[in-house]
């Protein structure tokens, strides 16, 4: 069965499966980010995230971070991100991001890129449920604040 690079789910994270889709005879390097859920964030203590996503424009958005890694470093780089959705815990994996690539340095900076460039447009959003309280994260850089309080989308796109 052939499983998709890019996937938004709403079950845990195997990391293996991530990892095992970006192997290569040509591979000298696989380098893995996993992003798990803090219990501090800025001082407060977080009890656990909701992650909502408008899942066919992230895989999209998932697909032009693999090309842009292609067309910067190499097209022998192999690229693979699943993003979690729904209830998260305290320590239960977010994202895995695996990339492949013939040396080391380029999957380490290529690895670095995806993660930065996610939290720039794929539109994935996160609730933060803390001890005194809840708030939508405006962007996953945590810059912009949501004019409502809640993800700018309509019901019924969101998983």
């Amino acid at each position: 069965m052939n499983t998709p690079l890019f996937e938004i789910v709403d079950k845990p994270i195997d990391v293996e499966e991530v990892r095992q889709k970006v192997v290569s005879r040509n591979a000298g390097a696989i380098t893995l980010f996993i992003g798990t859920v803090r219990e501090l964030t800025k001082g407060k203590k977080t009890l656990h995230l909701e992650y909502q996503a408008y899942p066919a424009m992230a895989i999209k958005m998932l697909e032009q971070i693999s090309k842009e890694i292609q067309e910067r470093w190499s097209d022998e780089v192999k690229v693979a991100i699943s993003h979690r959705v729904g209830h998260l815990e305290i320590s239960d994996i977010a994202v895995v991001i695996a990339v492949s690539s013939p040396h080391r340095k380029v999957a380490y900076e290529a690895n670095e890129y995806a993660i930065d460039r996610i939290k720039q447009i794929v539109p994935i959003w996160k609730k933060e449920f803390w001890e005194d309280g809840t708030e939508w994260i405006g962007d996953q850089l945590e810059n912009v604040p949501y004019p409502k309080g809640n993800p700018p989308i309509k019901k019924g796109e969101l998983s």
